[in-house]
């Protein structure tokens, strides 16, 4: 599945390619493709920072940053997708720059592979008397 997938994607961008390129002409194509890349990389680290010092904040607090460590891999994976010519990968790497869009689908993930439990509840604001332990014994001292 995954060879096909690594197929179909350079194939699918060159259509698209041909595409834009025969209604805006090449000059334009390619400096709608630069300029996505650059506003996208710029994105990408201004939200990377931000999630760097989220993650270091909720250590800090003594949380987990399993949630924000995620959300830094997503920012990665539309970093590089975005270092990707075409205009497909962008789209890709643009919603997951969105960050109710990013973490649905870090959710949807995690659904799927199993491991919803304690990351997503704590992610979500409970309060802290609410939040089950990730592993161990644990115990409250006021």
């Amino acid at each position: 599945m995954l060879y096909l997938v690594l197929l179909l994607i350079p194939v699918a961008e060159i259509a698209v390619f041909i595409q834009v390129g025969s209604r805006l002409g090449v000059g334009m194509t390619l400096l709608l493709v630069l300029a996505s890349a650059v506003f996208g990389i710029w994105l990408v680290r201004a939200q990377g920072f931000a999630t760097a010092t989220r993650v270091q904040a909720m250590i800090a607090r003594g949380e987990s940053p399993a949630l924000s460590m995620l959300e830094g891999l997503a920012l990665l994976a539309a970093g590089v997708l975005l270092l990707i010519p075409g205009f497909l990968t962008d789209v890709a790497a643009f919603v997951l720059l969105i960050p109710p869009l990013r973490r649905l689908i870090i959710q949807a993930y995690l659904r799927h592979a199993r491991l919803e439990g304690t990351i997503i509840h704590q992610y979500s604001g409970t309060d802290e008397s609410a939040r089950t332990p990730l592993e161990g014994e644990s115990r409250r001292e006021d």
